[in-house]
Order: structure tokens, then sequence, then C-alpha cells
């Protein structure tokens, strides 16, 4: 049995590449040709309201996709490019788009670790920190940004990145998530850069809210968003317990514990299984039910406390 049998993963997702879908009224998306393991079929950018217009996550450095997303907002006026995230596959383009369009980039802030003390650890470099972004407008929790026909909140869900934020369009019920909840894959959280203790708590409070649609930054839309979360949160528990029952057998390393618990897993994917892993590791540390002989998120052996 899969590990994620129990999440209801949806990967049809027949999008082609540098087309401008109309996915509900009001919201339009285009898939940046940038498919990897990581990114499934590609990055999805999102374009928000007709006329005057937002765009979500430009994308990565990418002439081509920039060019696409202007062209599908040709007449109108962008007003607004939103960064969920300082990941080089959603971020790196808005400078681009930018000097485009005039339009101002709206984001938490620069990239950083997810905690202060990890700022000069190196970072993994394997999902593409882009240090070089900065907003040109710096959002808090709860912050709002409004057109003629549309208004977006900033909703602070840091977990996959220290700065992951999505963006909620309340009275559509909307919610554009970033990587925080995909539906056709859980979301990597990898130490430094992330952490699952904000990770599940960031879940926990999606949750709790009232969107029902949410568009991710990567694959298909998801109904029913706060059923999924729940699903999400409940396979990170079983993660947890499966590291707890292995760990009840003896000390390991990550490496072996990977091997453990990730049967059957895609070779291509065994270092983002290890970064979960880690993830878990550390809250399991900071709670006090595991103990390690080095540091939580630099890694060592791990033991029940």
């Amino acid at each position: 049995m899969s590990d994620t049998e129990d999440i209801p993963f949806n990967r049809d997702f027949p999008l082609k590449p540098g087309v401008a879908e109309e996915v509900v009224p009001g919201v339009r998306r285009l898939l940046c040709n940038n498919p990897s393991p990581f990114t499934f079929t590609g990055t999805v950018s999102y374009i928000v309201g007709r006329g005057k217009v937002a765009i979500i996550d430009p994308g990565p450095d990418s002439e081509a996709h920039a060019k696409a997303l202007l062209d599908a907002v040709r007449g109108e006026t962008v007003t607004h490019i939103f960064v969920t995230h300082t990941h080089k596959d959603h971020s790196s383009n808005a400078a681009r788009v930018r000097a485009a369009t005039g339009a101002a980039v709206y984001a938490e802030g620069p990239h950083r670790a997810s905690r202060p003390r990890f700022e000069n650890e190196k970072h993994n470099p394997e999902f593409g920190a882009d240090r070089d972004f900065s907003p040109d407008v710096r959002l808090r929790d709860g912050d709002a940004a409004t057109s003629d026909e549309w208004a977006l909140e900033a909703v602070s869900a840091p977990g996959h990145t220290a700065n992951h934020m999505a963006f909620a369009w309340k009275e559509r019920g909307i919610l554009f998530v970033g990587d925080h909840v995909m539906g056709w894959s859980t979301s990597i959280v990898a130490p430094p850069d992330g952490s699952m203790i904000d990770y599940m708590a960031s879940l926990e409070k999606l949750s709790q809210r009232d969107e029902q649609l949410y568009f991710s930054g990567h694959g298909p839309e998801i109904r029913d968003g706060p059923r999924f979360v729940r699903h999400l949160a409940r396979h990170r528990r079983a993660r947890e317990a499966s590291i707890l029952h292995r760990l009840a057998k003896g000390e390991a390393d990550i490496p072996t514990l990977v091997r453990a618990i990730y049967i059957g897993l895609d070779s291509r994917l065994s270092g983002a299984a290890g970064y979960s892993v880690l993830a878990h590791l550390e809250d399991l540390v900071a709670r006090g039910l595991v103990l390690t002989n080095g540091d939580p998120v630099i890694g060592g052996r791990y033991r029940l406390a």
C-alpha cells in the first residue's frame, strides 16, 4: 500500500505550456515549460481579474514564459505581481515582468532560513532558493491588495519556505496556495529553508479558513481544500508515526530511515525524502520525543528519548 494512498491526489493536468486557460471566471492560468520530478508538469502562473489584473507567481527565469504571460494580458494593465515564496521556479521572473509592466512586486520578504540560527548554514540547493529576490512591497499576514474587481488577502503560511504566503480571494472562496498545498503530490519541507513545525501549524490554519477552491503552484486545482488539507495533515502524522516506529527498533541515521519508510521510492526523489525525514526529526527533537548526537537540522544519528 502506498504511504500516500489516503490522499486524493489528482495528476490529470493536461494544460499545455504557454496557453492561457480561464479555469473559473476571473482566474486564468499559464503553465511554464519546466517539468521535473519536483515541479510536475511545470510551474503554474495565475492572472487574476480582467482589465486591471494581478499576476501570481510569474515563474522561473524564462523569457518565453514571461512573453506568454504578457501576451495573455495584452490590452490590460498589470497592477500587481504577487510571489508566494522565493524558490526560483516561482519568483525569478518577477524582475522581468516588473520591467515590462511597471507593476510593483508584493511578497512576504526576501529568502531566509526557517530559524535565525541557521542563516549561515549551507541551504539545500536542490530546490533553488532565490537569494536575489526582493519585493517592492512587503506583506504581513492579513494585509490586503485590491483592484476594481478583485481583492486579495495575504495569508502567511510558512513551512515549505519561511516566507511562504497564500493569497485569498475571499469573496470568491478562492485561495492561491503556492507550494504549501498541491493536488498532485505532497509538498517538500526541507530544513533549514523549511520547517515541519511551521508547516503543520500552517496546515491547521488553512483548514480553519472558509475558502474551498485552491489553486496551487503545480498541478490542477483542488476542490474542497480544507478537507484535502486535513488529508495532508493526517499523512504527515502517519509519517511521524513511521519514524517513531522505526526508531523503537534502534537508533538510525536518515538514509536508514528513508529506506525503511519510503518503499519503492523513485531514486530521483531520495534526496527530497531525506529532507522530509529531517524536517520531521527536527520537530520530534524539539518536542523531546527523539534525541540526536548531531544538530537536529544538520543531521546525525537519532534515537527515541
